[in-house]
Formats: structure tokens, sequence, C-alpha cells
């Protein structure tokens, strides 16, 4: 299985591939997020896997000052970058590549490399991701100023069943409306 991470500015991306969608490969995957992507992150947005809405996962997540905003079911739409670019890794990566190759990681790696540092980006008007973040670090804050941001009271644990969360969401800003009186 495929994971990616892509800024939805620069384009820049971090891919991972497990045996499983687990939990444990997502935190191991976040972790790789973190020490890859040049820039802190600020919020991820996922599909409704529920992989992602482990509590361990959501805590690793609020640990680190990383907001939580899956997509509604059926949205892949909402997801159109990832969507877009895991489309350009089955037609010229893994249409070459075979998954159970023993260094299908380090294939995976330069891969990503590739894709970050020398590969010119039409939505990025010819640039690279790593030249579009270049032109744009200055503004990009650091890992103290977005933890300084963050604010946890925003910030709950979810369900993957969208019904029930929306239902629980709901519930939680009703009440919290009601102490405000």
């Amino acid at each position: 299985y495929q994971y990616t991470a892509i800024d939805d500015c620069t384009r820049y991306r971090v891919l991972g591939v497990f045996s499983r969608r687990t939990a444990a490969s997502t935190l191991l995957f976040l972790e790789r997020v973190i020490e890859e992507m040049p820039f802190p992150v600020q919020r991820i947005q996922t599909d409704r896997g529920r992989e992602f809405f482990a509590v361990a996962v959501q805590q690793w997540l609020m640990d680190h000052c990383i907001k939580f905003r899956p997509n509604r079911p059926a949205s892949p739409h909402l997801n159109g970058k990832v969507e877009r670019s895991q489309k350009t890794d089955r037609e010229e990566f893994w249409a070459v590549t075979d998954p159970r190759t023993p260094d299908v990681e380090l294939r995976l790696a330069e891969w990503q490399h590739d894709y970050n540092w020398a590969r010119p980006h039409g939505s990025l008007n010819g640039q690279t991701p790593i030249e579009a973040f270049c032109a744009k670090q200055e503004a990009t804050p650091v890992w103290d100023e977005v933890e300084a941001k963050y604010d946890s009271t925003g910030e709950r644990f979810q369900v993957a069943h969208y019904q029930t969360d929306l239902a629980l969401r709901r519930h939680m800003e009703t009440r919290f409306q009601a102490q405000e009186k």
C-alpha cells in the first residue's frame, strides 16, 4: 500500500510503501513525513481510511500540533492532488516496478527525489516542488511558530463513521455554546 503526503502549495511530497494499512504503518509514515518535509506540517487531510482514525494516530497528530481534517465519504475530488500524483506514480513508477522487488523502498525514494527535485510541474509554472518551496520559504513558518499558533481546544478525537462523527461534532458545539452562556 502506498502512502502519499503532498503539500498543497508546493506539491512537495513524501511517499511510503507498506504491506498493510494499519495504525502502526501510518505512524511510521507520519514520522517520515515530519523528517522529510522541508517545512512544518500544520494539517493533514485524508480519506476516511480506518488507519487514520486510530486513537494512537490522532494523539500523535495532536502531540505534534498537526490538525487532522478527514474528507467526507466518497469525495476523492477533495484529495485531487494526491489522486493525481498517485496516477503519475501508477503510470510512470509502478508500471515498471514490481512492488515485491527487494529494493522497492530504495527505488521509491529515488522516484520521490526525482519528483521533488528534478521534475518540472505545469501547475507550478514549470518549477520543481523544491524550487516552489524555495520561492516561498521566507513566508513559511518554522516549527516554533506553528506550535505557538496551534489551538488544541479546536481539536478532538474523530470517528471513522462520518454520520456518527458529524452528530458528535454538533453535540459538542451545542454543549460548548451552552457553556458560554
